[in-house]
């Protein structure tokens, strides 16, 4: 497995190997949720094909100093998950390598960026969507892989390479869960017992939620109402957000007419997690 620490290393290294080249961008403290998008990297590239992995741990996105100050970054272990999941080539910068101290481009999102995630994370898109549109262009990648739990940036990133032209086959992966329902993260592990004894609520709440379709429920309030009831039950968490959005658009919608979203953000102390159902008429 070749490592790559700077652009200009990352390029020398590429040219050394095949196409196709597709890549999986995360922010590591691996898990299987991101092995699975490994995973399926290689079922798109093929056996002889490139399958390449970025680490990188993304200042400009985080809108809380000490949620990036906090996150984990275990580097020889996630090296060694990727060597053991087959990947061909890690790219590993730090933020000086990625960022020029006077930079003053950025890539700006200003529709599906302006409800869920976006509406509480000043400035997260903005940061997603440059250093997403970086990579590709250091990679060049022929296709990437995205997991489908960041439903909000999975639908800005397909938008982001369509509006600009981009050549990248965006790749969506369902979500990935622990045995109790939660969904994996990197941020699990800074969970305390008590409340990662808890979380699977968050699920639960939106499962149950989804379950008033049976019943010929389509108005948007008895979902919310529902979902929010059974999160505010817990004596740990506190809703970041709770909203029902068009699946597309992903704008707030009353009557159910096409598929939606039933999505949340939560915190635990300062721990924060995100979840999503989808919800078809």
């Amino acid at each position: 497995m070749r490592i790559a620490r700077t652009p200009d290393d990352l390029r020398l290294q590429l040219a050394a190997l095949p196409r196709p080249r597709v890549l999986v961008p995360t922010m590591g403290a691996l898990h299987d949720g991101h092995l699975a998008l490994v995973h399926r990297a290689r079922k798109a590239a093929g056996p002889d094909g490139t399958v390449a992995v970025s680490i990188f741990v993304n200042p400009i996105q985080f809108d809380r100093p000490g949620d990036l100050a906090a996150y984990p970054k275990p580097l020889e272990d996630d090296l060694a998950k990727c060597q053991a999941a087959g990947v061909d080539l890690v790219f590993a910068p730090e933020a000086g390598a990625m960022y020029f101290p006077d930079r003053s481009v950025t890539v700006t999102e200003s529709l599906l960026s302006k409800h869920l995630c976006g509406a509480t994370r000043p400035g997260h898109f903005d940061g997603v969507c440059t250093v997403v549109l970086k990579l590709f262009n250091l990679f060049q990648a022929d296709a990437a892989v995205f997991g489908e739990k960041d439903v909000q940036q999975l639908a800005i990133l397909r938008r982001m390479v369509r509006d600009l032209d981009v050549p990248v086959e965006i790749i969506g992966h369902p979500t990935v869960r622990e045995p109790d329902g939660l969904a994996m993260s990197s941020r699990n592990v800074r969970l305390t017992p008590e409340h990662r004894a808890d979380a699977p609520r968050i699920r639960r709440a939106l499962e149950g939620a989804r379950s008033l379709l049976q019943f010929g429920e389509r108005s948007a309030a008895p979902f919310l109402a529902a979902a929010r009831k059974h999160l505010e039950d817990s004596p740990f968490l506190r809703i970041d957000y709770l909203e029902l959005v068009d699946a597309e658009t992903l704008q707030p919608v009353g009557p159910i007419k096409r598929p939606a979203v039933l999505a949340t953000a939560v915190f635990y102390g300062d721990v924060r997690l995100i979840d999503h159902v989808t919800l078809l008429p």
